[in-house]
């Protein structure tokens, strides 16, 4: 425990602080984006919102793993959860804060409008604890796996090396946070069939991998700039 714990503060002083505030504005903002459903006119296939920025989560997590290990990313995956948490909260609060907000100006339906912003951004009991059960399973696959993968190539070096344990990762860890979160609670509080829970769990992943092979070349250049620039961790420390 005291090796994760330094491994984690080692990591909080040299990342650049852009990438560890973009890894919390992307599990805040996926979370509140999961709240809208995607029509897809499909009745087998059902995605939301959250695949718009969870890609840029797991794309974090893996320059973090790559430059410090997967026991520090992990542990800062725990963190950025917590805040999560807290937002969640401020948000809750500002919900049951008298007032009016600006798009329920619709005459004869204000009431209703400004009662389902209220909601939406309270949000409720089983979403939170399903998208941070999902996003904790979730973290701890993609983290562990681009571990072991990177171990796996370790005589090989470059974007090769990097792209192919971030895709393998963030496909695996996606597909296991969209299901863990569809069967926990699109299943269950939302009438979604087992079907539809499997393929949204495919469907998101192989979105999402999509979003990490365009997006993969930038991510290497910065881990690259990370692992140059940074004091040395203890040994085994990074992948």
């Amino acid at each position: 425990m005291k090796k994760t714990v330094s491994e984690f503060r080692e990591m909080l002083k040299t990342v650049p602080p852009l990438l560890l505030t973009l890894t919390v504005l992307s599990i805040v903002g996926m979370n509140l984006l999961a709240n809208k459903s995607i029509h897809t006119g499909l009745d087998w296939l059902a995605l939301d919102c959250g695949i718009v920025l969870s890609w840029l989560t797991f794309l974090t997590m893996d320059i973090l793993t790559h430059c410090y290990g997967p026991r520090a990313a992990t542990l800062f995956s725990v963190f950025a959860l917590l805040l999560n948490l807290f937002m969640a909260g401020i948000f809750f609060l500002a919900s049951r804060i008298p007032g009016v907000w600006g798009e329920s100006f619709v005459e004869g339906s204000e009431a209703v409008i400004n009662t389902a912003l209220d909601n939406t951004f309270s949000g409720t009991w089983f979403i939170i604890l399903g998208s941070s059960v999902a996003f904790i399973s979730s973290s701890f696959v993609n983290n562990f796996l681009n571990y072991g993968i990177g171990k796996l190539l370790k005589k090989r070096e470059g974007f090769g090396r990097f792209a192919l344990r971030s895709y393998v990762s963030t496909f695996v860890g996606q597909f296991v946070d969209n299901l863990v979160f569809a069967l926990l609670v699109s299943r269950i509080f939302f009438g979604w069939t087992t079907l539809q829970c499997f393929t949204c769990a495919l469907t998101g992943a192989v979105c999402e991998l999509l979003f990490e092979v365009v997006f993969s070349p930038f991510g290497y250049r910065i881990a690259k700039r990370i692992t140059d620039l940074r004091v040395p961790v203890p040994e085994g420390a990074a992948a």
